[in-house]
């Protein structure tokens, strides 16, 4: 998971969390106002519901969970932090030349991998051809990677990028590395120690990391929990020690017994459609089933009143680029939705299927409530419920679907990561949305060096992916973060999906 240019962007929804002494809007305080003195040391055993699909970070085939974990194994030249800012992290400094056409990097002295030999520029370099190999977003307009006489790193770019500088943040990895996936090696405050696929994995100190007193635990052990009534049992039972879950598992959670800390999910969660297939590639249709889904009621429902609604394929935290006149624009309206189907030649409504992961409770439950909502239509929907790898092949890869809910994160928090997948030939475009008006609007901006019209053409992007009703934008999902009551804390919260465990601490 990256982050975003501190000169460019600051994210007015962005949280910094520190358990204990964090009270939570409209609930009780569940810990000290004031945190005790953490303890050195120890360990946390924290539950995910899915695992890693790869744990090379120059492959871009991965679940949100599996970039949460290696956030804290891999670091770019450049980190996030928590005020949607960038620090230098790989590198020690860095500058930006040519209106944004070339950046200059010199790396961090002294800095070392996880196998204890040092980090060269040569490892750079060879990190981001890589990644131009593999297609990774903003990479494709790398014109050449070179390292000077000076050991400096220069980037230079086939047309000035002012947004650039976040997709720095991928993870620098060594050249003669011959298997990544295998033998995972980083530079971050912690290293993989072993890997049992399906049932957990396990992350150690780095004792050379580059920031002082950090981190402060010697050894986090994520466990694969797949099912999130079972994660649930787990963190009641105390065979892990914390885990992130949705307000419908909150409200299960005896009261008293945990810190609790909210955060965003940064991602949008959508009912998505696939444009290809019929009678979806009618937008009469996906206009009408936008105004048949209800969304407050959705977040009212399933996630017990905690959400943002989006409207939009970004985030609303993304608050700079965000068109914020597209936060409703379907309201509920089921006589309407009637009549467009009518118009569309579907007076008596038809049959949709809604495949959706059976591992994401939170878009189970969605789905139930949107099948509600689209039989007041004449819409019959019914829910194909898969695993997580048939989704990935059959939705994602395949595009074999009608409908699907799923939530769509960035690889970095730049309005790129969300609107890239509605270019007609975006690898990630897996539901077939085709405007030449968007694309048009897309790659300008990618050009505008003027912020004023750069943002202007984003947020006109956004307005034709919603005239289109590509999809249903439902929200960002309010997630929170559970640890047993006054034991670990140090929780920080970023504008995008990733639990630091550097920051984290005992405080018993």
């Amino acid at each position: 998971m990256k982050k975003i240019q501190s000169a460019a962007l600051t994210l007015a929804a962005a949280l910094v969390c520190a358990l204990p002494g964090y009270a939570r809007p409209g609930r009780e305080a569940s810990a000290p106002a004031h945190p005790p003195a953490h303890i050195a040391g120890g360990e946390i055993r924290y539950g995910f519901s899915t695992e890693p699909a790869t744990l090379d970070p120059l492959s871009p085939a991965n679940t949100a969970d599996g970039r949460s974990i290696l956030f804290n194994v891999f670091e770019g030249l450049v980190r996030p932090l928590p005020d949607g800012g960038l620090e230098a992290a790989v590198a020690e400094t860095y500058r930006i030349e040519q209106n944004g056409r070339v950046y200059v990097f010199t790396l961090r002295r002294g800095l070392k991998f996880h196998d204890g030999t040092a980090v060269k520029a040569e490892d750079v370099e060879f990190t981001l051809n890589e990644a131009v190999r593999a297609g990774f977003s903003g990479f494709t307009q790398i014109e050449k990677v070179e390292v000077t006489p000076e050991g400096e790193i220069r980037i230079t770019l086939k047309t000035p990028d002012p947004e650039f500088l976040p997709y720095l943040t991928i993870g620098v990895v060594p050249k003669n590395n011959a298997d990544r996936e295998k033998n995972p090696i980083g530079t971050g405050p912690f290293s993989i120690q072993n890997y049992t696929v399906q049932r957990s994995l396990t992350l150690v100190k780095n004792p050379d990391y580059w920031r002082p007193g950090t981190p402060s635990l010697d050894k986090v052990t994520v466990v694969f929990v797949a099912d999130s009534n079972a994660l649930l049992l787990a963190l009641q039972g105390g065979s892990i020690d914390g885990a992130t879950i949705t307000g419908g598992l909150l409200q299960q959670l005896p009261a008293g017994r945990f810190d609790i800390v909210p955060s965003p999910s940064n991602a949008v969660q959508l009912l998505a459609l696939n444009n290809a297939v019929k009678p979806l590639d009618d937008r009469r249709v996906r206009q009408a089933i936008n105004y048949a889904v209800d969304v407050p009621e959705i977040i009212a429902a399933a996630f017990y009143g905690r959400g943002e609604p989006s409207g939009s394929p970004l985030i609303p935290g993304l608050s700079r680029y965000y068109e914020p006149s597209l936060a409703n624009p379907y309201p509920a309206d089921i006589p309407r939705a009637r009549r467009l189907l009518s118009e569309a030649g579907y007076p008596q409504g038809f049959s949709l299927e809604i495949t959706v992961p059976s591992n994401y409770t939170m878009h189970v439950d969605t789905a139930q409530v949107v099948v509600n909502q689209l039989r007041n239509a004449g819409i019959s929907a019914t829910i194909r419920l898969v695993d997580w790898a048939a989704w990935l092949s059959e939705v994602y890869r395949g595009r074999q679907y009608q409908a699907t809910i799923i939530s769509l994160d960035a690889g970095n928090v730049s309005p790129r990561g969300f609107l890239s997948r509605y270019r007609s030939d975006g690898g990630g475009n897996f539901i077939n949305f085709k405007s030449p008006d968007f694309d048009r609007l897309y790659d300008a901006a990618q050009i505008e060096i003027d912020e004023a019209k750069r943002l202007g053409l984003y947020r006109e992007a956004q307005r034709i992916v919603s005239e289109h009703a590509a999809s249903v934008y439902i929200q960002d999902i309010w997630g929170f973060q559970v640890f047993p009551r006054g034991r670990y804390g140090g929780v920080v919260n970023y504008p995008l999906y990733a639990v630091d465990f550097s920051t984290m601490f005992r405080t018993e």
